[in-house]
């Protein structure tokens, strides 16, 4: 069961919108009964990344289909399609909810010779955790899912970990810190050493409950390089809770660093970039200058092509990032934004890292 809402051809779950913990599965590729159905969902905007060399106006040509148009009955045969194209080494396609009402389509491209980044190959261990561990991890999902449904999302991070307002899963996510402090080794094992993906992303969201905040970090920065994009998801989503807490508890003794954030900005999931986003818009909070430094270096042209997404909610934390590295002033920052100044924001930052 899979619950990550950015994947194509999950859309009917992706208009519900809630950011849900995701699990793996084997079976990626394969369409919900609900896109086949006589209301197929259409393209309502078309969006890149990862385009350097390769023009866009390729890779809509290669698409085959327009903004405005359904979606393709195969993800698979679309990515073959553009994978075929000189100079593109692999391409990733992600619908997103959503832009006023329409699904936005990312289309993802890894030239050859751009940055890269570098995931491990997935363990082939036949470590599992505990039944009832699996069990309470599934109830949780359950009860987040009914949540979701009812549009009772609200989320608290300043315990280093999620806890949600509905009490049904508050009630569930309250019995994980338990379990993270008396199995913290199983987790580990697991995350580290099983070849089952569910299971690595499942020990990825609870071991982000351990009390011990800054026993855990080193786990989840390790796990921010899965082969799985649900393990990848959990972790970072952990990592953004510690960041938080980390911001309000200065003696807490957790260190976050921000080298494998700054990486992801230039993978080829459109969900790495945006949760890469949201942990270092709080880790730059502070204009820390190497961690400036090392976004100016390796993932400028990254944030300066997100920041020029056509949805406004995507764009915006690259934006705001994009400042940061140029050395604006959150007001200048914002005042750019505010009256559509995008251009002069990026041109600053490129100016500033020619230096």
């Amino acid at each position: 069961m899979r619950l990550i809402l950015t994947s194509l051809w999950l859309v009917v779950a992706a208009i519900a919108g809630a950011q849900v913990p995701a699990v793996a599965t084997r079976t990626r590729s394969a369409p919900p009964a609900a896109v086949s159905a006589p209301t197929v969902p259409t393209v309502g905007v078309i969006d890149f990344y990862g385009l350097n060399k390769v023009s866009p106006d390729r890779i809509r040509k290669a698409l085959g289909f327009h903004e405005g148009d359904p979606f393709p009955s195969s993800k698979a045969n679309v990515e073959e399609q553009l994978d075929e194209l000189p100079g593109v080494v692999e391409s990733h396609l992600e619908a997103v909810c959503c832009d006023g009402s329409k699904i936005v389509l990312y289309v993802g491209i890894e030239e050859r010779g751009a940055a890269h980044f570098d995931l491990r190959e997935a363990p082939e261990g036949e470590a599992v955790l505990e039944p009832e561990i699996v069990a309470l991890f599934r109830r949780f999902l359950d009860a987040f899912a009914d949540a979701a449904r009812r549009g009772s999302t609200a989320e608290d991070l300043t315990r280093g970990h999620s806890l949600l307002a509905d009490p049904l899963v508050r009630e569930i996510q309250q019995q994980f810190p338990d379990v993270a402090e008396k199995h913290l080794g199983e987790l580990r094992n697991v995350l580290r050493n099983s070849s089952d993906d569910e299971q690595r992303a499942m020990a990825a969201y609870i071991i982000g409950y351990a009390p011990k905040k800054d026993q855990v970090a080193g786990d989840l920065q390790f796990a921010l390089r899965d082969a799985d994009p649900a393990v990848r998801a959990n972790a970072t989503r952990a990592l953004v809770a510690l960041a938080v807490y980390a911001r309000l508890h200065e003696d807490s003794g957790i260190k976050l660093e921000p080298t494998w954030f700054i990486e992801m900005l230039n993978s080829l999931s459109w969900s790495d970039r945006e949760r890469a986003l949201t942990a270092l818009q709080i880790l730059t909070d502070r204009r820390d200058l190497q961690i400036l430094g090392q976004l100016r270096e390796r993932a400028l042209p990254a944030l300066a092509e997100m920041s020029r997404w056509k949805t406004l909610e995507h764009a915006l934390p690259a934006f705001v990032l994009t400042g940061r590295v140029a050395g604006l002033t959150e007001k200048q920052i914002q005042d750019a934004w505010t009256r559509g100044d995008r251009e002069s924001v990026i041109a600053a930052a490129t100016k500033k890292s020619t230096r």
